[in-house]
């Protein structure tokens, strides 16, 4: 069974669905018992960071998160349960993470500029079809292709202080972080559910993980 950690926030079922769709068994649960039993476990994500740390802690939901990725069990992170992940958010003031991963998530400006665009500022929150720039070999990541597009809806980006996590980069008005890897943990800020094919491929590549 894989256990997609339900802390109240997210779009689960969607979740649920695609890793369904692969073959494969997945159960949305907020017990630390099961989230301990499970063979893998995925980090969701969609709102306000602050507020998601919050339900985590009254769920009682970090520590079998913590214990989770301290096991060794295939974990991955979609939106913002990548950027969850890190030390500290800048989103409306300064908030605490999970700090499984050194370094900060920060927001994109609106003073970006984006040529593309009318008037030439970036359009926030980053929101579509993006491609990757892909930065490392990743087990879970092998079927995607280099330049291969997947569906991003976020106004926060991460930066990692060791560059040797990253595994996936994007550009938008800049580079910035699109996927992480290390050791058991791989975690994206892309919507591998909602990225179609190339999506899937990730969730079953995850999904098949011992």
């Amino acid at each position: 069974m894989i256990a997609i950690v339900d802390y109240g926030m997210g779009n689960l079922r969607s979740v649920q669905k695609a890793i369904e769709k692969v073959g494969y068994e997945a159960e949305i649960t907020r017990s630390p018992q099961r989230i301990a039993d499970a063979r893998a476990v995925i980090l969701p994500g969609v709102g306000a960071f602050k507020d998601c740390m919050d339900n985590l802690e009254n769920f009682s939901l970090i520590t079998p998160v913590l214990k989770a990725i301290a096991s060794g069990k295939p974990f991955l992170g979609i939106c913002l349960g990548l950027q969850l992940l890190f030390s500290e958010s800048l989103e409306f003031g300064h908030h605490p993470g999970l700090d499984v991963i050194k370094g900060v998530v920060k927001p994109f400006s609106q003073t970006m500029s984006d040529p593309d665009r009318p008037g030439g500022l970036l359009k926030i929150p980053h929101m579509g079809w993006n491609s990757v720039q892909i930065q490392k070999p990743v087990p879970v990541l092998a079927e995607v292709k280099d330049g291969s597009y997947f569906y991003f809806v976020h106004s926060y980006y991460v930066e990692p202080e060791d560059s040797q996590t990253v595994a996936m980069l994007t550009d938008y008005g800049g580079k910035f972080v699109s996927a992480v890897a290390f050791d058991n943990v791989v975690a994206t800020q892309f919507h591998p559910e909602k990225s179609q094919q190339q999506g899937l491929a990730i969730l079953r590549a995850f999904a098949a993980l011992k």
